[in-house]
């Protein structure tokens, strides 16, 4: 389609028209043809339609309107006046040529002429004023109304592309509006402020300035109207009701009506959301917004329920916001009381006073707690036996603690006793049982059997945990009571701890066993006293005496111990730089039998170190390396010199700290390029490493060499501690690869550098910006023997093609033949019956 655009002529002049004509190659033989033509504009050439003999002039039928018509001498269409899209955007006319005697040479052709829509209508609401009620607390993006506006433009363009917006707000209390429009829909609906804020006591009547802009509001060009929305805000519906208080195991035929919502909008779907994950929730809504208990609840199982209430339209999107109801579940009396165990036992000593507190007895009610329901009262029932008296304890009724009534107790007359004990609410009552215990009180002290173990003989490498002696107290006490029990200390000669006795509860036999390592050189001989006692305190006017008393020795034997280092591991810094034959540290071990040691070294694998076998000194023995290995880790040996067998290691661990000694480099994956030609402002990063150890971040400087030539073509300029930008300085660069010699310097202690040639390729590039490297032809041209293969292959290639080709119209040929000799079968067929 063949398109002009604001283009006016004058059809007076016809000879510059002609000449215009001509440079633009818009006249051509009549045929069939379409044009594109902005509306409006006034007079203007459309085409020049040329003749062919006979023909002498053109005529122009259809829809035209009065406006398109042409010059019949010379066959130019052209329009005499605007062309309206509204109007009509297509024009459909039909073109012939004539001779002198008016009869048609040629034609009649179509031609279209499209009319193309420019914005010159601005876009219409259908209302003057709009109104619009919207409930307070509304789901914020929930449209309560629309507003809409029409655009006479072509529907397709731009032109007629309308977005909505927000002009004013009046009265506007916040910083940000109360009310949001989809620019495209035109729906207003609540902005998140606005859900939150409105409220019709405060403010129950809203204005709005509502604006459309065609051209989809994206040029300062586009047509603008506005329209007054009025709103008017009311009173929610949708209210969370208050607390619900049902009673538990209610008799009521259920469901039963708890309470009621309703929503801001009508036809809504009604649901719950659990805020718990019950396995069944015991509620439910109808389509009403009532809300239902479905089964008698227990307070016990469950004290309180929290839910949610939440409205649905038909596509499942929440309409309102989600309203939480709480549900409380009143108590009853439905639990009786429980005792805490089945059986209480407590232990009184048989000389406790009287009124002293002996224990308590422990009971529970399932009922809710602190209500008269779940209040509990103890009274004693029974006291079994009932002697030396009949009420020799006492329960407080509402704590249930028992006391003593008087010191009656005698372990001789009544060594337990059983009560009955009455626990009641208001409307149960339970029966617990209490055993009480009467125990010995401690007046006698363990004596042991033996006071003189002698004494125990035992090598220092001895483990520790074993037992090295057994013995042995007895106490008269009640058994298995704290009375009875006895407790083993060393009283005297183990300062340390060295050793521990354990006891058997059973039996009260003590194990004397060794706690920590023994040492034939520090302690050969051990005098050790063993107190016995209770753990219960004596009664007053007992005493523990020598009877309580033991003692024994132990005698600690020598054995050969390897070599002990004063420490376990040796941590060194040393820099790397450090001369051969410097000493690094000195390690200590000693023989506990005083034999003298000797030095060796195990996991030198890069021979960097060497000791000195008397003194433990460790020398450097080669260069170290921090790039190589920067913690480097041994094991110094040391041995008896008169027993190589006995020997200890410990670990020497070296931190190589780093010295400026590794010039930088060039980190590049490929070399930097240009592509020719060059346009000026190009540039290329490059990027330097060191292998030296960076503190904090590496600070690199990038120079070029001090020569005139490189200095007139290129310049360098920092970028950070790592980079820079390499650019060459002017345009003028032949298409290939360049070598600038950049120096690069790690300002480090001392400086180092390094100039390096770095090949930057000045050449063609591809779409994508990369560099495009022509293949050298020369490389793939094949030998003789390999042009004669490809051209036997090619011509294998042929003639299978041609094979295949041949018999397929070979098996055609049989195929047609079959059917034709078929075809004359059947029609004798068809003869001989007619």
């Amino acid at each position: 389609m063949l398109k002009l655009c604001g283009v006016q002529f004058l059809l007076v002049i016809h000879s510059a028209m002609c000449q215009y004509l001509g440079d633009l190659h818009v006249t051509g033989p009549l045929k069939d043809m379409n044009f594109s033509v902005p509306e409006g504009g006034g007079v203007r050439f459309i085409y020049q339609f040329t003749s062919e003999v006979p023909a002498v002039s053109f005529r122009v039928t259809g829809e035209t309107d009065g406006i398109i018509d042409i010059v019949p001498r010379t066959g130019i269409l052209y329009l005499n006046g605007s062309l309206d899209w509204e109007t009509r955007p297509v024009h459909r006319l039909q073109v012939e040529s004539l001779d002198q005697k008016g009869n048609i040479v040629k034609g009649p052709y179509t031609v279209t002429i499209y009319v193309e829509d420019i914005n010159d209508n601005p876009p219409q609401f259908d209302q003057i004023k709009y109104t619009g009620v919207v409930r307070q607390n509304s789901r914020p993006g929930k449209p309560f109304m629309y507003v809409h506006a029409t655009d006479r433009d072509d529907p397709t363009t731009p032109h007629a592309q309308l977005t909505y917006s927000i002009l004013h707000h009046f009265p506007n209390p916040y910083a940000e509006m109360l009310f949001q429009i989809n620019n495209v829909t035109g729906a207003i609906s609540p902005s998140k402020m606005g859900s939150h804020y409105l409220d019709p006591q405060k403010q129950d009547t809203f204005t709005l300035v509502v604006t459309v802009k065609d051209m989809a509001g994206m040029t300062m060009n586009a047509f603008t109207s506005s329209a007054d929305v009025i709103i008017t805000v009311k009173e929610s519906l949708w209210k969370a009701p208050p607390i619900i208080h049902i009673q538990e195991n209610s008799t009521q035929v259920h469901p039963v009506n708890i309470s009621q919502v309703q929503s801001n909008e009508p036809d809504v779907i009604y649901d719950l959301f659990e805020r718990e994950k019950l396995r069944r929730l015991p509620f439910s809504v109808d389509q009403n917004g009532v809300i239902y208990v479905t089964e008698p609840l227990d307070r016990e199982e469950k004290d309180t329920y929290d839910f949610f209430v939440v409205t649905k339209d038909k596509q499942g999107e929440l309409v309102d916001k989600p309203l939480r109801v709480s549900v409380i579940v009143e108590d009853i009396n439905d639990n009786p009381p429980v005792c805490q165990q089945p059986l209480t036992v407590i232990e009184v000593q048989e000389n406790e006073g009287e009124g002293s507190n002996i224990g308590t007895l422990l009971a529970t009610d399932m009922d809710e707690e602190n209500t008269l329901n779940s209040r509990l009262q103890f009274k004693i029932a029974s006291q079994v036996p009932d002697a030396p008296a009949s009420n020799l304890f006492f329960i407080q009724q509402d704590t249930g603690v028992l006391h003593l009534t008087s010191r009656s107790l005698n372990k001789r007359i009544a060594s337990n006793y059983s009560l009955k004990v009455l626990v009641t609410d208001a409307v149960f009552q339970t029966i617990c049982d209490v055993q009480i215990h009467v125990i010995d009180i401690n007046d006698q002290i363990p004596i042991f059997e033996v006071s003189d173990y002698h004494h125990v003989n035992v090598a220092e490498n001895i483990p520790v945990g074993t037992v090295i002696l057994e013995i042995q107290a007895t106490d008269r006490d009640e058994p298995a009571t704290g009375s009875s029990y006895i407790i083993y200390q060393m009283k005297e000669g183990d300062p340390n701890n060295t050793f521990i006795i354990e006891t058997d509860p059973e039996t009260n036999r003590g194990f004397v066993k060794i706690n920590k390592a023994l040492d034939f050189e520090a302690a050969p001989v051990y005098n050790l006293v063993i107190n016995a006692t209770n753990p219960e305190p004596l009664v007053p006017g007992v005493q523990y005496n020598s009877s309580s008393l033991a003692i024994f020795k132990v005698f600690v034997s020598n054995v050969d111990e390897p070599p002990v280092f004063h420490k376990t591991v040796y941590n060194k810094e040393v820099s790397e730089d450090v001369p051969v034959n410097t000493l690094i540290i000195t390690v200590e071990a000693y023989d506990p039998e005083g034999d003298t040691v000797r030095y060796s070294l195990e996991g030198d694998v890069r021979k960097w170190l060497r000791i000195d076998s008397t003194t433990g000194q460790v020398y450097t023995a080669s260069t170290l390396d921090r790039e190589q290995q920067e913690m480097y880790t041994v094991e110094v040996v040391a041995s008896e010199l008169s027993n190589a067998a006995q020997k200890s290691k410990t670990t020497l661990i070296l931190h190589l700290s780093d010295v400026n000694d590794n010039p930088p480099h060039l980190a590049m994956d490929y070399p930097p390029f240009f592509c020719h030609p060059l346009s000026g402002g190009e540039r290329a990063f490059i990027q330097a490493a060191d292998a030296d150890e960076q503190w904090y971040y590496p600070k690199f400087t990038f120079s070029l060499a001090d020569d005139m030539n490189t200095r007139n073509n290129w310049e360098i300029s920092k970028v950070n501690g790592t980079h820079a930008y390499l650019s060459p300085k002017h345009v003028d660069f032949e298409e290939k690869v360049y070598n600038v010699p950049v120096i690069i310097n790690d300002n480090g202690k001392p400086p180092l550098e390094m100039k390096v040639n770095l090949e930057v390729n000045i050449c063609k590039c591809s779409s994508e910006k990369s560099c495009f490297i022509e293949v050298q032809r020369e490389h793939f041209w094949p030998s003789p023997g390999q042009a004669i293969g490809i051209l036997i292959g090619v011509l294998l290639v042929i003639g299978l093609i041609l094979g295949t080709v041949f018999f397929r119209m070979k098996h055609k040929q049989k195929n047609e033949k079959k059917r034709h000799q078929k075809d004359v079968r059947d029609k004798s067929e068809l003869n001989r019956l007619a």
